[in-house]
């Protein structure tokens, strides 16, 4: 089965990226794998309020991820699955697309503020003649009913 990998994280485009993935694969009869990545900067304090802090990062992603994943499985009747991991985020999600070969596409969502589309799609878009799957950008200001008309099959 083919899977749309996405990104949660704490970005208001992330909503679209989620949608997305969750119609297109409604509508193909693919997957969704949610991905988020914990940086590892947020733990360089000492070994037992890193080990509360981490565990504290997973349980935060743990539940937005269930908000969403109602959603998919209550709207889009697609049942998603939660893959956490630390380190780098472009690191990692390189890492998760060469590790899990069922993943086909990547859908990020793109911020529209002056931030321009966000650090992740800046450095993937670098080297997207190098990477071994699609990238898909959801633009973070599409709505409802745009993503609904663009995520359809023809």
């Amino acid at each position: 089965m083919r899977k749309f990998l996405v990104i949660l994280d704490d970005s208001r485009e992330c909503l679209n990226a989620m949608r997305f993935a969750a119609m297109r694969a409604s509508a193909t009869g693919g997957g969704v794998e949610v991905l988020s990545v914990i940086p590892p900067d947020e733990f360089n304090h000492w070994i037992g309020v890193a080990d509360l802090m981490r565990a504290e990062a997973r349980e935060r992603i743990e539940v937005h991820f269930e908000v969403f994943a109602k959603w998919m499985r209550d709207k889009q009747n697609v049942d998603p699955e939660l893959v956490i991991r630390e380190g780098e985020p472009i690191d990692e999600i390189m890492a998760q697309i060469n590790e899990d070969r069922e993943v086909g596409v990547l859908v990020l969502g793109a911020g529209s503020g002056k931030g321009g589309p966000g650090p992740i799609i800046s450095a993937l878009s670098r080297n997207a003649g190098n990477l071994p799957i699609p990238i898909t950008i959801v633009p973070g200001e599409l709505s409802k009913e745009q993503l609904e008309a663009v995520s359809k099959p023809a």
